[in-house]
């Protein structure tokens, strides 16, 4: 279809803003992918289609299109984290720590990472898996090698300067064929969203209250698990496990977030094993996440 259709869905006005069908969201997005239509237009189309605002059937559609572009590199024993690709602008990466935790385990954690993206302006997951030898239960995949057509998308994200429905729908590619998965989300009112979406592309799902965003725990939140159609909550205190992190809210540097991570505190460890918990859980390797702690600490 003409893809001036789809940018006239959007950008109209409430008054004559349409959604997308499933089958219309997977060839916009294929076009968008392919940059068979001009720059501008993705922009435009974007803009719209955040202020409109996206659907369930919108994202499905345009995650069928990704699924038939992406390099997938199946990992066996796996959980997909699913990070934004704006970074962390106050905190440091756990996630290092986190696979040395679970070293006698056969948990493998799959991670994805690719250049700066609006609007956080924070550390990457690129960054961190550049500059550090990573464990061998890291799975880290570049989006410019396994979905280029995606990645070439940057320098328009970035000109844009805003999240758009990408931000959503690029951070779990199943790209590894996990069975299991989880990603941050800031409130609750956006787990339903997340599970509509991504909730049957995997045994079981999970969304937790995560620092900036990310599948990171770093204080009191909450956890939630879908499988089977199914939602149940759970509460994760670090308190309840004897740890005492105060987290930062000042701005960190890639040279901070290295050295955190190359020279833990006591308490950024025991954070790291209730993280590492927290997945063994998820990934139905432990009955709770305080079973999983202590057989970490035994």
């Amino acid at each position: 279809m003409d893809f001036h259709t789809y940018i006239h869905a959007v950008g109209t006005g409430p008054k004559s803003n349409r959604d997308l069908t499933l089958a219309e969201a997977q060839d916009m997005m294929r076009q968008m992918l392919e940059q068979s239509v001009y720059p501008e237009q993705i922009a435009a189309f974007l803009l719209g289609w955040r202020l409109k605002p996206e659907t369930r059937d919108e994202f499905v559609g345009a995650i069928h299109a990704c699924d038939a572009k992406i390099q997938h590199h199946k990992v066996e024993n796996s959980i997909e984290l699913g990070y934004p690709f704006d970074g962390k602008a106050k905190n440091p990466y756990i996630f290092p720590l986190i696979a040395k935790e679970l070293q006698k385990s056969d948990l493998n954690l799959v991670l994805t990472g690719d250049e700066l993206l609006p609007a956080k302006n924070g550390i990457t997951i690129k960054d961190i898996a550049t500059a550090l030898k990573l464990e061998e239960n890291i799975h880290y995949f570049d989006r410019k090698i396994y979905f280029p057509e995606l990645h070439k998308l940057t320098t328009i994200r970035q000109r844009l300067g805003l999240r758009t429905g990408l931000t959503t729908i690029e951070k779990l590619p199943r790209i590894a064929e996990s069975d299991y998965a989880i990603t941050g989300v800031f409130h609750k009112p956006y787990v339903k969203k997340y599970v509509d979406i991504f909730g049957d592309r995997y045994k079981r799902f999970a969304l937790i209250q995560g620092n900036e965003g990310t599948p990171e725990l770093f204080s009191k939140g909450r956890l939630w698990i879908a499988k089977e159609g199914e939602v149940e909550e759970f509460i994760i205190d670090p308190e309840h496990y004897g740890i005492h992190y105060n987290k930062s809210w000042d701005d960190i540097t890639l040279e901070d977030s290295l050295q955190k991570l190359t020279e833990p505190s006591n308490e950024y460890q025991k954070l790291a094993k209730l993280n590492a918990a927290v997945y063994l859980f998820v990934a139905e390797k432990a009955g709770s996440v305080d079973d999983a702690f202590a057989m970490l600490n035994g």
